[in-house]
């Protein structure tokens, strides 16, 4: 999320200041409910693996797992980010208020929906939990069109992706029975925002906390470089979403491998360590190369569960934590330093995106790892609600109260 140094010093320009506090900012009620949607679905998706809990119903309870990490939790992530991102790309005012609480009520029903989904039920649920998304993808479009921001076009195009994904996902589920291309085309949608995204924050992040240490050592600026290894990594998502174990998809996903490395050795990441707010950026987004060598393994024989979940929690869900927490930090008026907790949240999150492919890596283990790797996502994001719930709860923090 692009935050000036005015925009987090300042009151957020257009809060609300009535009603609920909860509701003044989307960041608020999205990163809340993410966190504890993580904890819970997680939790359901553990009971199911250790005690075989029924979930969902007839949607089955493996693919409303897959769904709810990808179309529930994931897009809950986004849309406080967009909500809050936007506004200060646009210049415009941000939805607040009623409107945001009808926004996030239609996520929350579309949870309740496809968590209850049993018999006739099943297309009714499907139908209210795939509004969240084509609605998030219209109010984004007004917003960045009539701020004529039309470089952030690339943004919405995402959000389309992953609205069309999500639909096709449920048509697989229902007329196929395996989702495996929305899947990956859901996932892919993700992975490429967040190199569209992390190419902007990461660098000028990066860039500023440098020169505030007097030191010249800046990262290279985005150039034709960038643009084309967004390209090359596009059309090697495209590629494994539509035909995994081609040669051609391993090709591609072996030069967006390489080419992501050295974007994230010219951002210069290593010399943040002493920030771990920071540092934990150019960590998430160092799954991106990794997840493509993956892919381009995949292509001739790694499991496609191992190679999923790797850009599911390393390259997705590590980096959407790392902006959560700096987000919500930044946006209610806390100097922009990560706690202990924060810290430690991090290292589980890095950990489980290690620990959760290797379940798929080693069969006499799988269901120790499954369950270590779900105990370690819900400690992850439950010490991320333990210690910002009563941040995003309360009205933002004074200027003068801050510590130096």
């Amino acid at each position: 999320m692009q935050i000036t140094k005015d925009a987090e010093t300042r009151t957020p320009r257009g809060m609300s200041r009535s009603g609920m506090v909860l509701f003044s900012y989307g960041f608020r009620p999205f990163f809340l409910a993410a966190a504890l949607w993580a904890i819970v679905s997680i939790g359901l998706w553990a009971a199911f693996l250790n005690y075989g809990v029924m979930v969902a119903g007839d949607y089955g309870t493996l693919y409303w797992h897959a769904h709810e990490m990808l179309f529930g939790f994931a897009p809950a992530v986004l849309a406080g980010f967009l909500l809050t991102a936007i506004p200060n790309w646009t210049g415009r005012l941000p939805i607040a208020g009623p409107p945001l609480v009808g926004l996030f009520a239609v996520w929350s029903i579309g949870r309740i929906a496809m968590l209850t989904s049993s018999g006739v039920w099943v297309t009714a649920a499907v139908f209210m939990d795939s509004l969240f998304l084509p609605l998030m993808l219209v109010l984004s479009a007004r917003e960045v069109i009539a701020g004529r921001k039309w470089k952030d076009l690339k943004v919405v195009g995402g959000l389309a992706v992953l609205s069309f994904a999500n639909i096709f996902f449920h048509f697989e589920v229902l007329a196929v029975g395996s989702p495996e291309l929305g899947m990956r085309l859901g996932l892919g949608a993700y992975v490429l925002l967040v190199t569209i995204v992390g190419g902007r924050i990461l660098p000028s992040f990066t860039r500023n906390w440098i020169n505030q240490r007097g030191r010249t050592d800046f990262p290279v600026p985005y150039s034709r470089f960038d643009a084309a290894t967004i390209i090359v990594g596009a059309v090697s998502l495209a590629a494994w979403a539509i035909s995994p174990g081609s040669i051609a998809t391993g090709l591609s996903a072996a030069a967006a491998a390489v080419m992501n490395g050295i974007r994230l050795i010219r951002w210069r990441g290593w010399t943040t360590w002493p920030e771990p707010i920071l540092f934990v950026l150019h960590a998430a987004y160092g799954f991106i190369p990794l997840g493509f060598a993956a892919v381009a393994f995949g292509s001739v024989g790694l499991s496609q569960v191992a190679v999923l979940h790797l850009f599911a929690i390393g390259a997705m869900s590590m980096m959407m934590l790392a902006v959560m927490t700096r987000a919500s930090r930044g946006h209610t008026g806390r100097k922009l330093k990560s706690s202990p907790t924060t810290n430690t949240s991090y290292v589980v999150l890095a950990v489980v995106a290690l620990l959760r492919p290797a379940a798929e890596l080693v069969p006499a283990f799988t269901m120790q790892l499954l369950t270590l790797s779900a105990l370690g996502w819900s400690v992850a994001f439950g010490l991320f609600a333990l210690e910002h719930a009563p941040f995003l709860c309360r009205n933002r923090k004074p200027l003068a109260a801050r510590q130096p």
